[in-house]
């Protein structure tokens, strides 16, 4: 089966999200805060994965550059590939980062979205799941990159 009619699937057992940390190299972190707001998960956890040697790509319009990376207003602006989205953004927003990746050409779109802790859309993870990504829901990031990253 091609990369491109791979059923993605809702991520939840342990040796998978181990595996998804392990393997991610550039994320795409839609919401991310500056350096201004350097307190919130935003921006902390961000900071976190990039320590760990990971390339953060910045996804806020509001930005221009956080923790020494361009940011980009929006995913179809990013020229690079990126393997994950990790969101920051409030349930309300999810439907339209779905829509956003889905937008994409399929062989621009990331292997995972990552929803953060507290935030589940069962609907956008089920479309997201369906063109073939993977999707993790109520999962902070950073607790996954403090225990499997090094």
């Amino acid at each position: 089966m091609s990369e491109a009619a791979r059923r993605g699937r809702i991520v939840e057992a342990e040796e998978d999200l181990a595996a998804i940390v392990r393997d991610m190299q550039v994320i795409a972190v839609v919401g991310m805060k500056g350096e201004q707001q350097g307190d919130e998960s935003a921006h902390e956890i961000p900071k976190l994965v990039k320590s760990r040697g990971k390339r953060i790509v910045p996804v806020n319009p509001k930005l221009t550059a956080t923790l020494g990376e361009r940011a980009w207003p929006d995913l179809a602006s990013i020229p690079e590939p990126f393997d994950l989205v990790d969101v920051f953004r409030r349930i309300d927003a999810i439907p339209g980062v779905a829509d956003q990746i889905l937008a994409l050409p399929a062989e621009r779109r990331p292997k995972v979205v990552w929803l953060q802790s507290g935030i589940r859309h069962d609907d956008a993870a089920s479309r997201l799941a369906e063109a073939g990504i993977d999707v993790v829901q109520d999962r902070c990031l950073g607790v996954y990159a403090s225990r499997y990253l090094r």
